[in-house]
């Protein structure tokens, strides 16, 4: 059955390396799991490893990760004979502006609560912009109109 021999905490080489060793005979089949949900590969996460005779050995690769790929990563190793898993903290960036993030709440629920409290203010400034916006598009109808009429004057005194 499969051994899991090596896992190893995100190196930064060319890209993030998760380093793995894996044992097994007939060769396992390897896939990995995020936070217990099934890890789809793409450009930017992407596994390459070589075979050695009965061990697997290889990388789980990140191009450029962030905060959203901090979690535990599993590599889950399956032949006829068994599985095997072993779980590893990936820990990439910090989330920006941890300390903001309270702020921001406490700004979003002022607003909401301003919005609630003065709905009739507001309803009241929305229908003088709509009205000015009304206002400002028949001024430009009549100059248009205004310039195709009175506008078009030939230049020797012909008429078109």
């Amino acid at each position: 059955p499969p051994r899991i021999l090596t896992l190893e905490e995100p190196v930064l080489h060319m890209e993030h390396c998760i380093a793995f060793a894996v044992h097994g005979n007939p060769a396992p089949t390897l896939h990995w799991l995020h936070n217990g949900q099934v890890l789809r590969e793409t450009e930017i996460i992407h596994m390459e490893f070589y075979q050695q005779g009965e061990v697997s050995e290889g990388c789980l690769l990140f191009n450029k990760p962030t905060h959203y790929n901090n979690g535990n990563y599993t590599i889950v190793a399956t032949n006829q004979l068994g599985s095997a898993n072993q779980t590893i903290k990936g820990h990439f960036l910090e989330k920006p502006f941890p300390a903001m993030s309270g702020l921001f709440s406490f700004q979003m629920q002022y607003t909401l609560k301003f919005l609630c409290v003065d709905s009739k203010a507001f309803s009241f400034q929305v229908s003088i912009a709509v009205g000015l916006a009304a206002f400002a598009c028949v001024l430009l109808v009549v100059l248009f109109i205004m310039i195709n009429k009175y506008g078009r004057r030939s230049k020797f005194g012909m008429k078109g």
